[in-house]
């Protein structure tokens, strides 16, 4: 007789980020992710303690997924670094439409979400190496910059509309340099 097969954390996770690619996280239960894993529930309550701590480690998953589309776009040299941010976020949303949903779309009000910190951190950084300007200036400057980028970003995901990549490129162009004009003005 074969040993059985264990089932770990990470096919689990894996299965469960699938699920939620491609029938959002509404589908997310543990009888969708045994019935793909072709088991009983048993061996996810085995991995996680409840459903929630397999939710928080599909967001955790889609979140690396996320990082990934940055280091890439980021690494193409295509877009300044500061640019390829928002459009990786955009690329990701449009392309990843559940995962961005799971990550951004959804209420985590009650959540710490410290890569999204260091994420603004880094971003606000940026800027204030291009642009010179103070701290509380820059954080702004990038507020108003992630909120237009989230706003195309929501439309992609949704289905909303979707645009040429030169379009997003320009309409991101366009939006930093209104900004800085504005903030270099007041500065």
């Amino acid at each position: 007789m074969p040993p059985k097969v264990k089932t770990t954390k990470e096919v689990i996770v894996k299965t469960a980020l699938d699920i939620v690619r491609r029938q959002g996280t509404a589908a997310l239960n543990a009888r969708t992710v045994a019935s793909a894993l072709g088991c009983s529930t048993q061996p996810i309550f085995s991995n996680f303690t409840t459903m929630d701590e397999l939710r928080l480690a599909v967001a955790q998953q889609a979140d690396a997924l996320y990082q990934e589309y940055v280091r890439r776009e980021t690494d193409s040299g295509e877009y300044p670094p500061y640019k390829a941010g928002g459009m990786a976020y955009i690329r990701f949303a449009k392309e990843e439409k559940e995962l961005f949903k799971l990550l951004y779309m959804c209420d985590r009000s009650g959540e710490e979400i410290p890569t999204e910190a260091h994420s603004f951190t880094q971003m606000t950084d940026i800027l204030r190496h291009n642009t010179g300007l103070n701290d509380d200036t820059a954080n702004l400057f990038h507020l108003e910059m992630w909120a237009y980028v989230h706003g195309i970003a929501t439309m992609f995901a949704t289905g909303f509309l979707d645009l040429d990549w030169d379009l997003v490129s320009k309409m991101l162009t366009d939006a930093y340099l209104g900004l800085r004009k504005q903030y270099e003005t007041e500065g």
